[in-house]
C-alpha cells in the first residue's frame, strides 16, 4: 500500500461511474419498449417495473407532469443512496489521514530497502509494512470499500431503464423540450454538469493527482453528451439532475469530513 491509496480509491470510484455510463449506453435490452410483466425477468420485474410504477405514480400526483416526476424521483433515489455514499467518502478521508500519519515511517521503510531488490529483502519489507499497518490499526483491504458503489449500480440502472421503457414519458413535454425526443440543449447541460461534478471530486487532491485524472475527467461528460444527442431528452434530464445532486453531495462530504493537514493528529485513528 503506497501513499496513493486514497487517490486510487477516488480513481476507482470515478472509473466506476464511467463504467456505469458505458454499460447504460451499450446495453439496449429495453430498447425503449414497454416490459411485459408476465415475461419479465427478475431485474425487470423488481427494479425496472417498480421504478416505472413510481414514475407514473408521482407524475399522476402532479397532473401528468412526467418531467417533474423524473426530477423528484431522481432526487429521492440520490437522497436514499447518500448515507452510503457519505460513509464511503468518510472512509476515504479517514484512510488519507491514516496514510498521512504513517507517511514518515513508510518513507523511512522505503528508503531502508531502496537498494535491496532481492526477494528476501522485499519479503522483509512487506512484513515490516504489515507490522506498521497493524501498529496504526490500518487495514488496506477494508479501507478501499466498494460496497456502496456496487449497491447503487442496480438501482441506477433500473431507474435508467424505467425511463426508457415507460411509454407515457415519450408523449409529454417538460420545460422547452419533449421528453420522448432528442434535444440539442440538454446534452450540453448534462455534459457540463458532469464536468463540474468531476471538478468537485478534485477538491483536496494535489497537482499530480489532478493531472493524472485529467483525461478521465473528460471521458464521462463526453460520453454522457454523446449518448444524450441520440437519446430521448428524458435521459439527459435524469443525468443533469443526478449530476447536480452529486456536486452538492461532494461539497457536503468535504465540509463534513475533509480536514486540513494541520488538524490531523499524530495518534492512530481507531476504526
Amino acid at each position: 500500500m503506497s501513499k496513493n491509496t486514497v487517490f486510487t480509491y477516488k480513481k476507482a470510484s470515478f472509473v466506476g461511474s464511467i463504467i456505469l455510463v458505458l454499460f447504460l449506453s451499450g446495453c439496449q435490452a429495453a430498447n425503449g419498449e414497454p416490459i411485459d410483466p408476465d415475461t419479465a425477468g427478475f431485474f425487470d420485474r423488481y427494479f425496472v417495473l417498480t421504478f416505472s410504477s413510481v414514475i407514473k405514480g408521482v407524475a399522476n400526483f402532479f397532473h401528468g407532469n412526467y418531467g417533474l416526476s423524473i426530477v423528484l424521483v431522481t432526487i429521492l433515489i440520490r437522497l436514499a443512496l447518500m448515507p452510503l455514499m457519505l460513509k464511503q467518502t468518510k472512509g476515504s478521508y479517514q484512510t488519507r489521514e491514516k496514510m498521512a500519519i504513517m507517511k514518515p515511517e513508510l518513507d523511512d521503510l522505503k528508503e531502508k530497502y531502496k537498494e535491496k531488490k532481492d526477494s528476501e529483502s522485499q519479503r522483509k519489507m512487506q512484513q515490516e509494512m504489515m507490522e506498521l499497518y497493524k501498529k496504526h490499526n490500518f487495514n488496506p483491504m477494508t479501507s478501499i470499500g466498494c460496497l456502496p458503489m456496487l449497491i447503487q449500480f442496480p438501482i441506477l440502472i433500473g431507474f435508467y431503464y424505467a425511463i426508457r421503457s415507460t411509454p407515457e414519458i415519450a408523449s409529454h413535454s417538460f420545460l422547452w423540450f419533449n421528453l420522448g425526443q432528442s434535444d440539442l440543449i440538454m446534452p450540453f447541460i448534462a455534459a457540463a454538469i458532469y464536468f463540474f461534478q468531476f471538478k468537485a471530486t478534485q477538491i483536496g487532491l494535489d497537482a499530480q493527482q489532478r493531472k493524472q485524472m485529467a483525461i478521465m475527467g473528460l471521458i464521462s461528460p463526453l460520453m454522457i453528451g454523446f449518448i444524450s444527442f441520440n437519446a430521448p431528452a428524458a435521459l439527459p434530464l435524469y443525468w443533469a439532475v443526478g449530476g447536480t445532486f452529486l456536486i452538492f453531495q461532494q461539497v457536503l462530504s468535504k465540509k463534513l469530513y475533509q480536514q486540513k493537514p494541520s488538524t490531523i493528529t499524530t495518534e492512530p485513528i481507531k476504526n
